[in-house]
């Protein structure tokens, strides 16, 4: 994304300022462009991976609370999607069903599913859910510390590069012996402009981060409050099982 098109767009002194400005403002310049262009790049993908993640976890959950059987139920699992939720519920569901084989080699193997499992066990399972939720943020905030160094950084680099271009500025005005304007103003302008790249890289980028750690948010609570539902549902389950046991 090259900002300084829309810049030199809006008015030629831009230009202007970046002819006057000293390698080391220009390489700054260069450097903020290269910025600009990565976090753009990171901002759209994961704007579109974290868009993809909300609608099939939302759609995903929808189904599990619209679904009345068993938990581990074969029909969940062959509508898991690849969203957030979807592995979430594929990994307490491994568990689960680890647990009821388990159990399976001691008993008939038409009552797989139907076992009583232990306050261990279900410890277990919400431990595997937990650290799949860990997991699961881990992915979702895959280069956002970099976004977030980015919007940091851009705004100490174009202030480098002003202080840098009115420190020679005022050294060439020095070297000169004699105030002269004419002469001092292209080199503060150049400096100048290092500051507003900057600016124009920060701005958007922190506006991105800002929305995408908002959704990565939403999604962690999602999965928290799966985590949740999931164990009450499984609890619920066992004590239906266990009532079915003693009048049986």
């Amino acid at each position: 994304m090259n900002f300084l098109l829309p810049l030199a767009a809006a008015t030629p002194g831009v230009y202007y300022a970046f002819q006057h400005s000293d390698s080391v403002g220009k390489g700054i310049v260069l450097l903020l462009l290269i910025s600009s262009s990565i976090t753009w790049t990171v901002m759209v993908d994961k704007g579109l991976v974290l868009r993809r993640a909300k609608m099939l976890s939302r759609r995903f959950l929808y189904k599990f609370r619209a679904h009345q059987g068993a938990i581990a139920s074969a029909t969940l699992s062959r509508e898991k999607n690849n969203s957030p939720i979807g592995e979430l519920y594929a990994a307490g569901v491994d568990k689960l069903n680890e647990f009821y084989e388990q159990s399976s080699f001691n008993c008939d193997p038409r009552l797989r599913g139907t076992v009583k499992l232990s306050e261990a066990q279900l410890s277990a399972i919400e431990a595997v859910l937990e650290r799949e939720v860990s997991h699961q943020i881990e992915q979702l905030e895959t280069r956002i510390g970099m976004l977030g160094t980015m919007v940091s950084l851009s705004p100490f680099l174009g202030l480098f590069g002003t202080v840098w271009g009115v420190m020679m500025a005022f050294c060439g005005i020095a070297l000169a012996g004699k105030p002269d304007f004419f002469a001092l103003a292209p080199g503060v302008a150049g400096a100048l402009l290092t500051t507003v790249a900057g600016l124009v890289v920060a701005i958007p980028s922190l506006v991105g981060y800002n929305m995408l750690n908002g959704t990565i948010r939403h999604l962690t609570n999602m999965m928290d409050n799966f985590t949740e539902e999931f164990m009450v549902r499984l609890k619920l389950e066992q004590l239906e099982l266990e009532q079915s046991n003693q009048e049986q």
